[in-house]
């Protein structure tokens, strides 16, 4: 083993040598980026099992290499500590993704419970959806938002007159619709 004096405990490898007045080059990141990110990023897709999310944790291991490279440039192996930033966000990944699986599984399990569309909201549905667009929005907007014929008509830029009718046309439109679709279940 051996032991230089003088140097600090918190220096990388590389920093003490340079300290210690041997002559070191330095490698620009851009030379280091382009001799290191084909295999990181073949190791990650190896782990991960998809190539471009592979190559999205590679970069932003990269990223943040770039963000310390006077120091990195230092070390005697700084690919290493890339590629274990880039293990440790791969792992990151998979906790988050575990963890939003198992939030959509809870949600999946209480909407299990809920009973769904009554065959009555249905028919509505489907009357609504046969109502011209304004005769549409008009019904929606006020019976079930509860907007004044004012506000409708300032939202939609008419007149509260325009709006009137839209609201009897679709009224009449709807019940006629619905009627249509009683009589047709009446048959089954």
């Amino acid at each position: 083993m051996t032991v230089m004096t003088g140097a600090r405990a918190n220096e990388p490898p590389g920093a003490i040598a340079a300290m210690a007045g041997e002559r070191t080059t330095t490698v620009s990141f851009d030379d280091f980026y382009h001799a290191h990110f084909r295999n990181v990023t073949s190791q990650l897709g190896a782990y991960v099992g998809d190539l471009s999310q592979a190559q999205d944790l590679a970069q932003e291991a990269f990223c943040r290499a770039l963000a310390r490279w006077d120091r990195l440039a230092r070390y005697d192996d700084p690919v290493a500590w890339v590629r274990q930033v880039a293990w440790n966000l791969a792992r990151s990944r998979w906790r988050r993704l575990r963890t939003a699986r198992n939030h959509l599984l809870r949600q999946r399990r209480a909407e299990a419970t809920m009973a769904g569309p009554t065959p009555d909201r249905v028919a509505i549905d489907a009357a609504l959806a046969r109502l011209p667009a304004n005769h549409r929005r008009a019904v929606i907007l006020h019976y079930l938002a509860d907007l004044p014929v004012s506000e409708i008509a300032s939202q939609e830029g008419v007149a509260e007159g325009t709006v009137k009718s839209w609201l009897h046309r679709g009224r009449t439109a709807l019940a006629g619709l619905l009627d249509e679709s009683i009589e047709g279940m009446g048959n089954v």
